[in-house]
């Protein structure tokens, strides 16, 4: 019975429209639903300065005092085409019906939360607090988790419900990625009668580029160019050249160095040529790794073993939620809950997935007495 409760508040879940920037009417259902199971709701005011249609909210749940509180992460948000969603029973799984994503990114998570809360309160399982921590605008750029008080959540130590694959995987380490965005500014010519009198943006940043080190750098660090514009007319000296890149690291200091010589480069070929350079280098995300032996790590470890899973140490090369609060002092990883092919109109979870993922986080609560206290 508390399988098919599941299943029918996934489905219930996921035909209201969240959309990036579009959260607003889901979050007003979610508060309602965590209100009704007897938890407290503490709303932030920060969609004023995200833009997106919805704050970030925690819902508590009192537990005993003397038990380290836990916190669990799901966001609200989905990627398109996320409107009108129907989704079916298939298979032994759910799926959309093929016109939409089916928004188990990350509405799975949620609804492992809700009834999570529900099975804690029917087996009257002993626990300390639990605070579930709700995002708005994780899939353009973690805008809500970025624009989180911190100090909303009283919990060290967290689990994100937010990576694809079969229960046991969970990621220990993620990336630090930056975009950059390049200008080059040289001048224009006519390129039949006087180009000598142009400065090409393009030979600039060509010049460059074929000094850098692209695609694969190392073991732990990716660079690439991804986008570029420029130029008006095909007889005309290209006065302007933009293009967009990134980097990223499973090493802090060598995605920040990489950055730099990049920097450094493209400087070098504006002065030879005399041009200008806008360069603009933004952090999107923190890197953060967990060794095997940290106690949440084993924690969540130890608990898959109950459920019958082998963990399965990740490394992912995004970022989510999780990258966020690690960055910010907590103590978070991101875990597997399921869903395959996610951001596709494919996407879909096995019911037995499903079952698993709400057992797993059922058993990291039951063990939370003997979890090591940071306090």
């Amino acid at each position: 019975m508390s399988t098919s409760r599941l299943v029918q508040e996934f489905m219930d879940l996921v035909q209201i429209d969240s959309v990036s920037y579009g959260e607003g009417k889901f979050q007003y259902a979610l508060i309602q639903r965590f209100q009704a199971l007897g938890l407290t709701i503490l709303e932030d005011d920060t969609k004023g300065l995200t833009g997106l249609g919805a704050n970030n909210f925690v819902a508590r749940l009192k537990g005993v005092e003397g038990i380290e509180p836990i916190f669990f992460s799901s966001h609200m948000d989905t990627v398109s085409p996320g409107q009108g969603i129907r989704p079916r029973e298939k298979d032994d799984r759910i799926e959309s019906d093929k016109t939409t994503i089916l928004a188990a990114d990350d509405k799975a998570g949620i609804a492992i939360m809700l009834e999570l809360i529900k099975r804690i309160q029917e087996q009257r399982i002993q626990h300390g607090p639990i605070e579930f921590i709700l995002t708005a605008g994780e899939e353009v750029g973690l805008l809500g988790a970025k624009a989180v008080d911190i100090a909303m959540l009283e919990a060290t130590y967290g689990y994100v419900l937010d990576n694809g694959g079969p229960v046991g995987g969970i990621i220990t380490t993620s990336p630090t990625m930056y975009r950059l965005d390049v200008s080059v500014t040289g001048r224009a010519a006519h390129a039949g009668l006087e180009p000598e009198k142009g400065i090409s943006a393009i030979e600039v940043v060509a010049q460059a580029i074929s000094r850098m080190k692209l695609g694969r750098i190392d073991h732990e660090t990716t660079a690439n160019i991804g986008q570029i514009n420029g130029g008006t007319a095909m007889n005309v000296v290209m006065e302007r050249l933009e293009f967009v890149a990134e980097v990223r690291s499973f090493d802090h200091h060598k995605c920040l160095e990489h950055v730099k010589m990049m920097e450094t480069l493209l400087n070098e070929e504006v002065t030879k040529y005399e041009a200008k350079l806008d360069f603009q280098a933004t952090p999107l995300i923190t890197g953060y790794h967990l060794e095997e032996t940290h106690p949440l790590v084993v924690h969540a470890k130890t608990c898959l073993e109950v459920v019958g899973r082998h963990a399965r140490f990740e490394r992912s090369g995004g970022g989510t939620d999780a990258n966020v609060f690690n960055e910010k002092g907590k103590e978070v990883i991101n875990v597997s809950i399921g869903y395959e092919e996610i951001h596709t109109v494919g996407e879909y979870i096995q019911i037995e997935e499903f079952e698993q993922a709400v057992n797993f986080a059922l058993e990291l609560v039951r063990q939370m007495p003997s979890f090591p206290s940071s306090k």
